[in-house]
Parts: C-alpha cells; structure tokens; sequence
C-alpha cells in the first residue's frame, strides 16, 4: 500500500466529505462519488433536518482538518434546553453547571459545502456528483455506477473502497447480498416518524424566541423541537407515532385536526408559524431508525463509517459528530499503521465499534427523556443537583449528558456506563430522601454520588454487564 492506491469514497456528504478533505490532506489520491447534485448549486434537502447540533467530538474532527474556525462561523450556541409547556410556560435547563460548555446548531448544507469546497482545493482529490453507486464486486473491488447526467452506467475498479453512504449503504447492500463472509445487521425503527415545519423569522430578519436554546415542547407520547438557523428563522421537527395515541400521522388528515391539535398541545407554535396546515401536509413525513453492522470491512479492500456502519435516531445531537470522529479516530489508526489496510481496518471496527454501539443506546434513552422525563419533578431536580455539582466542582463531576456533549477523550460507551450509574445513584438518593440539594452540603452530595455510583459499577462488573 503506498500514496498511489486508488481510493474511491461512496457518498459525499458530511462524513464522506470529512474524510475526502484528511486524506488528501495526507497526500492520497481519492475520487469521491456523490448519487445527488452539488449541494452547493442545487437544494437538496428533500426532507432532511437542515440544522444538526455540532459538539466537542465534531469540533475535535474539524480542528485535525483545519476547518474548525470556518465552522465556528456559521453556528449559532445553545447553551441549553427551554422547555414550553401546555399553558404558554418555559423552563430553561443548561446543558451544563461550567462556563463555556454549549452545543451549536448548524446548518447541515452550509458544513458540508465548506467542507466541499476545502476538498476541491486539492488537486489529489476528485468530486464527482450525480453518479450513484448502483453495486460493488467485492472480489474485484469493481463499483459500477449510474451518472444521472448522461444517463448512463460506467464502472470503476478501486484499490480500497470507503462506504460514507448513509444509512442505505449501497456498500452495506453489498455486504449481505454477496455473502461472501458471514455478516451481522439489524435496522430497527422507532414507532413514531418526524416531520419538519418552520418559524419564519420576524420582518426585521430576527429570531421569534429565544436563539441561545434549543427549544423542547415535551408532551409524552410526543414532542416538538426547534433548533436556530443564522436567518432568524427555526427549524421545528415533530415527533409523532405513525398509527398510535389521540393524534398520530396516520390520523391527522384533514386540516381541522391538524390546526385542532396544534391549537391543544402546542398553542404557542400557532401563532408563530403562519401557515403551519400547509407545511404539515406539503413536507414529507421521515423515519427514525438506528442501524448496527458487523464487520465494518471486508479483507484489505473496503471499509464501512459513519452512518453506512452505524446510523443512529437523533436525540443526543451526535449522529454527526460520531460520523467526524469515526474520521478522527480512523485518522489516529491510519497514522501508526500505514502501509497496511487490513490492520487498519481491523483496528477501527475493534477500537470503536462498541463506542457506536453505546451511542446508538443513549439516544434511544434521550428520546424519551426528552419527550416525557424532563418535565417529571424528580428529573428536574437531578438536574438542577447535577448543575450545581457541575458549577462548585468542575473537574469531579460531569452528567451523563456532559460526559457524551463536552468529554470528547472520553469513549460513549465509557460515557454511558459511568453517567447510567451516576443517573441511578442520584434518582435513588432523591427519591429515598437521602439528599437534598437545598439543605444539604454539596461536597457531602458529590462524595455520596461518587460512593454509590462506584458501588453500582461495581455491581455491574461482578453481573459481568460491563
């Protein structure tokens, strides 16, 4: 293996993209190939959420490929969630107790073209768009192609073969459909689907609410969302279950249940987005669902990342920012194991596999503790105990929620055990009134939360769940 491989990515968006631009960085000769049109020319977003949340892990990618200050640019900082109730109420929650620490909302289209456009600076590296991966021969690395263009197919032989897909691999396909080697793969859907709506931005060019927060409207069964984009405006997506409860996809199809159910569940949101009957019933309605995979790579010659290996539902904000740091961590390995593409592949899937797992696992846990926990009294004051541990004693104690967002040298799945064990010890102390945030001392707290958190990590190692 040396610099004049011929390396072909299937996919350019965020991770295909990343990855394209840090290895012609390094000097590799790479031709990415792209189903859809330039998104720097067309609009492309057919559907999908257009503002994503970028943290630590993501900022930690961008700043290996030196784009992380271009980046910074175009986000907006959420410094924490405000919650909207039935009765027109908020509530504020800080993501964290330290300074400094806050997501950013991004714009999905504006990221992936800065990232395009550092990638066209090189001349090692080729961008070709409208020509989608119909089928890959594994044995020949051969992937043939359909240019939309031209309207015509065309093949290309390939030394190594990275998937950045998504979450329909063409890739993935491939994996199980040659059976060429025993291949594990699971794509589990939520019961409920998302659908995206807009606040529009005031006449003046201004956001309508407040643009520090991403916005929860939790109601149990549902929820909405709304993230800040630089026009002013909001990006709002709806949860809701395709054929269960009162209100469901299924059964809001006519416009007066549509306007009768933004009108009781979410009568602030009403007086916001002027149209919302239309956008409802024009935007598509989208699925959620997480994908898990093994192997990630066949021999020395293709290798899965980012969504095509492990797609995740959204609600921790780290479906991108886990795709940028499979780049940083392939980077790391690709540094010490160079001249060998099997071991490289190897190492990836076995040093991060179950980092992807363990991600995959919490968002499931956020979405419902976004939609229904974060309303519940006795969450709210674990919170509000966890930022006051955060505050007085920043380098002793960080949240569940810290340690995933703001500890990107922190494995997720390090980051799920220790904060799942934290989680319990604090809502069993609550609810057995063994601790009181208002009365009690907080280092007295912290040395509790510690003793019980290590005494449940050691139960779980003796079950032998960790």
């Amino acid at each position: 293996m040396n610099k004049e491989d011929r390396i072909v990515i299937i996919g350019a968006g965020l991770c295909g993209s990343l990855l394209a631009l840090r290895l012609a960085q390094r000097g590799y000769n790479v031709t990415v190939y792209e189903s859809r049109p330039d998104l720097r020319t067309t609009d492309i977003s057919a559907g999908r959420s257009i503002n994503l949340a970028l943290s630590d892990r993501g900022f930690k990618a961008l700043r290996m490929a030196n784009v992380e200050d271009k980046a910074r640019e175009i986000c907006i900082p959420m410094y924490g969630r405000l919650m909207h109730d039935r009765k027109n109420n908020t509530f504020p929650s800080n993501y964290s107790g330290r300074e400094g620490e806050y997501i950013n909302s991004i714009s999905r289209g504006d990221l992936n073209g800065l990232l395009l456009t550092e990638a066209d600076a090189f001349d090692n590296l080729t961008i070709h768009f409208n020509k989608e991966c119909k089928k890959i021969d594994l044995d020949t690395n051969i992937c043939s192609f359909y240019d939309h263009q031209t309207e015509c197919g065309f093949d290309v032989e390939a030394d190594v073969i990275l998937g950045t897909d998504g979450a329909g691999s063409i890739l993935r396909k491939s994996y199980y459909l040659e059976r060429k080697f025993l291949f594990s793969y699971s794509q589990n859907f939520l019961t409920h689907g998302y659908k995206e709506l807009e606040i529009p931005a005031s006449k003046e060019g201004t956001h309508l609410i407040s643009k520090d927060h991403l916005h929860i409207w939790p109601r149990g069964d549902y929820m909405l969302i709304a993230l800040p984009n630089l026009d002013g405006s909001f990006t709002v997506t709806l949860f809701l279950s395709y054929d269960e409860g009162e209100y469901n996809f299924n059964n809001l199809i006519s416009a007066e249940k549509v306007t009768a159910f933004f009108k009781d569940q979410f009568p602030d949101i009403v007086a916001l987005i002027p149209d919302i009957v239309a956008e409802f019933f024009n935007n598509p309605t989208g699925a959620l669902g997480t994908v898990k995979c093994s192997p990630w790579h066949y021999k020395n010659k293709t290798l899965l990342l980012g969504d095509a290996a492990h797609a995740i539902v959204p609600f921790y904000g780290q479906g991108m920012n886990a795709s940028f740091e499979d780049v940083t961590i392939f980077d790391s390995i690709l540094e010490k194991h160079e001249g060998d593409w099997e071991t490289i592949f190897k190492v990836f899937e076995k040093q991060r596999k179950k980092d992807t797992d363990a991600i995959a696992d919490l968002a499931i846990d956020n979405y419902y503790e976004m939609r229904d926990h974060v309303a519940n009294p006795i969450f709210k004051e674990k919170r509000t105990l966890e930022m006051a541990l955060e505050k007085n004693f920043p380098d002793d104690y960080s949240s569940k929620y810290s340690l995933v967002t703001f500890n990107e040298e922190i494995p997720y799945y390090r980051a799920m055990t220790l904060g799942r064990a934290q989680d319990k010890a604090i809502l069993n102390m609550i609810s057995a009134n063994e601790i009181d945030v208002n009365d009690d001392d907080l280092k007295a707290i912290l040395r509790k939360v510690k003793e019980e958190t290590n005494d449940l990590l050691e139960e779980d190692k003796i079950a032998g769940l960790k």
